[in-house]
């Protein structure tokens, strides 16, 4: 007697109740996985937040150190472009009668801009003639100001940044729009401009 072939078995189906076992398993992890990313997310925004409350608070401490140091003393400032030659353009005539009240120090555009001291910065912003403008306060409460840039740092006003921070980008906004790109570099001591170029080191 021949054997009959048999019928070949079908697979067995997942059950309703399976999927659905599998489905909540997955939407469990998923919460999960988004419930970490929110909590590491969200420690490091109070990290930040804590960091820059801390900064604030001892701010005050920090200018008063500031104005009891020496201001800069010539030859003792760092380039605040890296390798960056230099040329004593204090003086210059400018439009309207004007005469430079600093030095323009040329680079490639995007080149960063490092600060030449410690201190507070106290302006981040923009006018006519500097375009984008970065203002820091130094020891013996000397103004250092830094124009013309293509874009800013990661800092705020009220920021403390250390020398050789990074606080801009060389660019040509302001009224350089057009000319090579640079930064004009001005140092102000009580209110008045003086040549920075003697306090760089060469």
């Amino acid at each position: 007697m021949s054997n009959l072939p048999t019928r070949p078995s079908q697979p067995k189906r997942t059950s309703f109740v399976g999927r659905l076992i599998r489905f909540a398993i997955k939407t469990v992890l998923l919460v999960v996985v988004l419930y970490a990313v929110v909590i590491v997310s969200t420690d490091i925004k109070h990290e930040v937040a804590l960091s820059r409350m801390t900064q604030t608070l001892s701010l005050p401490f920090k200018y008063s150190q500031l104005l009891q140091q020496d201001p800069p003393q010539p030859n003792s400032l760092p380039n605040p472009i890296t390798d960056a030659g230099l040329t004593d353009t204090w003086g210059a005539a400018r439009s309207n009668g004007r005469r430079h009240e600093g030095i323009d120090i040329f680079a490639e555009r995007g080149t960063p801009i490092l600060s030449t001291t410690p201190g507070i910065v106290r302006r981040v912003g923009t006018n006519e003639l500097g375009g984008n403008v970065v203002s820091i306060v130094g020891p013996g409460g000397v103004g250092h100001y830094y124009a013309h840039l293509e874009e800013f740092a990661d800092i705020t006003e009220g920021d403390w940044v250390e020398t050789g921070d990074v606080i801009g980008y060389v660019g040509d906004s302001g009224n350089a729009k057009g000319t090579p790109p640079h930064l004009h570099y001005g140092i102000y001591i009580d209110s008045s401009a003086v040549n920075p170029y003697p306090l760089l080191k060469k």
